[in-house]
Formats: C-alpha cells, sequence, structure tokens
C-alpha cells in the first residue's frame, strides 16, 4: 500500500481530515513515512540441501559452512517444486534470526 494512502486512512479514521492542521501534518507524515527505511532488506544467499525434514523443512548448507532450517516458499508449494538431497538454492533469511530461511527458487 502506498505510503500516502496508509496516511491518510490514518487520519480519516481520527476525523480530522478536514481541519487545516490535519492536512499539513498529513503532508510531513507522508514525506517522513516514504523517506524512512520501513521494509527491513531480506539477505539472499545460496546452498546445498543436506537433509528433508516433515512439514516441507529442509537442513541446508550454505556457501559458508553454516546450517540454517529452510521451508519452502509459497509459490514454490503452489508448483509443486520438488526438492531432494543435493539440490542447490536460492534463500531469503530475515536479518533479524539468521538460522532460518525461506527457499525461493530450485538452481539448475
Amino acid at each position: 500500500m502506498n505510503p500516502v494512502h496508509l496516511v491518510r486512512a490514518m487520519l480519516w479514521k481520527k476525523r480530522a481530515w478536514n481541519s487545516t492542521k490535519a492536512a499539513n501534518s498529513f503532508e510531513t507524515m507522508a514525506m517522513s513515512f516514504a523517506n524512512s527505511e520501513s521494509v527491513e532488506q531480506s539477505i539472499e544467499l545460496e546452498g546445498t540441501i543436506q537433509t528433508v525434514l516433515p512439514g516441507t523443512m529442509f537442513r541446508v548448507m550454505l556457501d559458508n559452512q553454516h546450517q540454517v532450517l529452510a521451508h519452502i516458499s509459497g509459490k514454490m508449494r503452489r508448483h509443486f517444486v520438488r526438492l531432494t538431497v543435493g539440490d542447490r538454492v536460492r534463500m531469503e533469511m530475515s536479518p533479524y534470526d539468521l538460522s532460518k530461511a525461506r527457499i525461493t527458487y530450485r538452481l539448475r
């Protein structure tokens, strides 16, 4: 959703949209929200599947010899992409928890 729409919805809920103070604060809030880095960037890595676990979970060995617990992304589940031991995969990791990852692509 567009940051301007988010701020407009916030102000509309407060019923302060008609006042000039709200209109001025709307513009400053929208600009500060648009300039802020509110969305964290995910870390993309590649690795090799070492172990297949139940529930579409996998133990993956990264190229730097670290092991992470990874699950399949929703699009890969929807398209029935099969993964086996030894497959090379591309993963996304959150900067907050470096022990878990989401498998987004199977490399050829």
